[in-house]
C-alpha cells in the first residue's frame, strides 16, 4: 500500500474544501497495524487545511491518535527470547517520543 490518494477526495480537499467525516472514515476503514502509519499520514494530509472545529478534522485527529498507537504497539510478533537469550528492545510509544 502506498500513500496514493483517491483523486476525487483530494480534489474536494484542495479545491472545493468539502472534506467530510465520511472521507476520513473511508480512510480509516479496516486499518491494521501494518498500514496504520500510512493511513495516519493520509488522514493528516486530508484534514491539514480544515479549521480546528470542523467535524472531519475532529474525527481525523482522533483517528490519527488511534492509528499512531496501533502502528507502534498494535502488533505482537515472535515468541520472545529463549532461555539464556537477552530480549531485543521493542519500539514503544515512549521511545518514539509519542508518550501521552
Amino acid at each position: 500500500m502506498s500513500e496514493a490518494e483517491d483523486p476525487n477526495r483530494l480534489m474536494r480537499a484542495q479545491h472545493v474544501r468539502e472534506v467530510t467525516v465520511e472521507d476520513v472514515r473511508q480512510l480509516m476503514g479496516a486499518s491494521t497495524p501494518h498500514f496504520a502509519l500510512q493511513l495516519r499520514n493520509r488522514i493528516a494530509k486530508l484534514i491539514a487545511d480544515l479549521p480546528p472545529d470542523h467535524a472531519a478534522r475532529v474525527e481525523g485527529e482522533r483517528e490519527i491518535v488511534r492509528l499512531q498507537r496501533l502502528g507502534l504497539v498494535g502488533e505482537t510478533r515472535g515468541e520472545g527470547p529463549h532461555d539464556g537469550e537477552q530480549p531485543l528492545p521493542s519500539l514503544s510509544l515512549e521511545a518514539a517520543g509519542e508518550a501521552d
